[in-house]
């Protein structure tokens, strides 16, 4: 059974380390697929017909079963946690719930298989419910790291690509013109979110409409403030150009206090692996010879 596990431990650590290898390539297709969807919607991507007939047959009724758990997963708010996550073209809300009920499900399985070798019924029940909550709320913590992550690198990426921004449409260019020019040089899930929006003023999509849907879906502060001066800009016609430095400058100061701060936390942070792993090697170095000596002197011959 121990064999078991570790094969799945170790086939679970290679999946895990291939997604994370080839995530650039795939966020940078889905990013592609994404635009090309808003521009045509005719041509999404191709579903495997019998992986669509399996999900249309129990994935609405695995989606219920995971509402009727826990009330707040309705699929609007998820739509929005996989939007922000970036997943949106991997998984709509149905299959995530039907998703996580399935790997709930394994858990149990799994768990309840695990205590019935270890030949107590007591630790069967428990273990199955452990590997049935992990299972089950194992999505949901990927989910919540994944936006992490992205909210992250969009803080950092911000004030390059309203510089980019500033400088195109300081040039001559339009603000779509800057968002094309934009998507050219840059990548990231930033840039993504730019894409959409080009994508949606390409169909006839109002501006503020299309800026705040997308300040909706990042849900930082920052591209916040810089969706509502861009509106203001339009409103009161501000020159475009500098309104896009002027947020540029205030974006970077703040992503340098930001910087500040967390360097400021960084001696904090180091007291505890400092006195569980530094300080005892350094002690266990300079003590043992004299203790070793101590020893050997006090020791009868």
């Amino acid at each position: 059974m121990l064999l078991l596990l570790a094969f799945l431990c170790l086939a679970g650590a290679l999946a895990l380390v291939g997604q994370l290898l080839t995530a650039p390539k795939r966020d940078r297709q889905s990013s592609l697929r994404r635009a090309r969807a808003y521009a045509y919607p005719g041509q999404g991507p191709r579903v495997d017909p019998l992986f669509q007939r399996l999900s249309n047959r129990y994935g609405e009724r695995l989606a219920r079963l995971a509402i009727r758990f826990d009330p707040r997963a309705n699929e609007e708010r998820i739509g929005m946690r996989l939007v922000s996550a970036g997943l949106a073209r991997t998984f709509s809300p149905t299959e995530l719930l039907a998703a996580e009920v399935v790997l709930g499900g394994v858990g149990v399985v799994l768990g309840g298989l695990v205590g019935v070798l270890a030949g107590s019924s007591f630790e069967a029940v428990a273990l199955a419910l452990a590997f049935g909550a992990v299972g089950y709320l194992s999505l949901d913590v990927v989910i919540t790291l994944r936006t992490r992550v992205r909210r992250e690198q969009m803080r950092r990426e911000l004030p390059d690509a309203l510089d980019i921004l500033a400088v195109s449409v300081e040039a001559g260019l339009g603000f779509d013109g800057a968002l094309a020019k934009l998507s050219e040089h840059k990548d990231g899930p930033l840039v993504e979110q730019f894409e959409l929006v080009l994508s949606e003023l390409g169909i006839g999509e109002a501006r503020a409409a299309s800026l705040r849907r997308m300040s909706d879906r990042v849900d930082i502060p920052e591209l916040t403030s810089v969706v509502s001066s861009l509106i203001q800009s339009e409103q009161l016609g501000t020159p475009l150009g500098r309104v896009l430095r002027t947020q540029a400058s205030e974006s970077r100061q703040r992503r340098q206090i930001a910087a500040e701060e967390r360097a400021a936390k960084a001696p904090v942070k180091m007291v505890v692996p400092t006195g569980l792993f530094i300080f005892p090697s350094v002690f266990i170095v300079i003590i043992a010879p004299a203790m070793i000596t101590i020893f050997n002197a006090f020791s009868p011959s």
